[in-house]
């Protein structure tokens, strides 16, 4: 078993959050670990850096989620929550890439895999999509690649 670096990082930021009594972070820390530990058991495996990024990814994503919910029902309170959550959750992804970081995997992507057409829209995306992992909107990416092959 393998040691996974950002889950040992997740461990020790609880550590520090429980003796600086920072309550709301602590919460939001054991809501990682907890998902992580659910993974982990459900699945019978240890995760991996890659694979606590997609955790990460998605606890965000369910967060945006809810704030949208939250705002629609005039529920700014709760909202507010799930945006310190995020900030959270934030702190453990990679730095997200850059527009023209974006730009250029992409081009990289289409002169290695030779795409000329929506067709090889697949290949590109399997290219990039490890590069992106935690880093950047993969639907996003997909826009701005279909967008390059048309």
């Amino acid at each position: 078993m393998s040691d996974c670096a950002l889950k040992s990082r997740i461990g020790d930021a609880m550590k520090a959050a429980m003796k600086a009594r920072e309550k709301e972070r602590l919460g939001t820390i054991r809501l990682i670990q907890s998902e992580m530990k659910r993974i982990e058991v459900d699945e019978r495996i240890e995760l991996d850096d890659a694979r606590v990024v997609a955790v990460l990814e998605r606890m965000r994503k369910q967060r945006k989620d809810s704030i949208t919910q939250y705002e629609a029902a005039g529920r700014q309170e709760l909202a507010d929550v799930e945006a310190r959550e995020i900030t959270v959750i934030e702190e453990f992804l990679p730095a997200p890439l850059s527009d023209e970081d974006i730009q250029a995997l992409i081009d990289k992507a289409i002169a290695d895999t030779g795409a000329d057409s929506m067709r090889a829209m697949g290949q590109v995306m399997a290219q990039i999509k490890p590069e992106i992992q935690g880093r950047a909107d993969a639907a996003q990416v997909s826009a701005l690649v279909k967008a390059r092959l048309q």
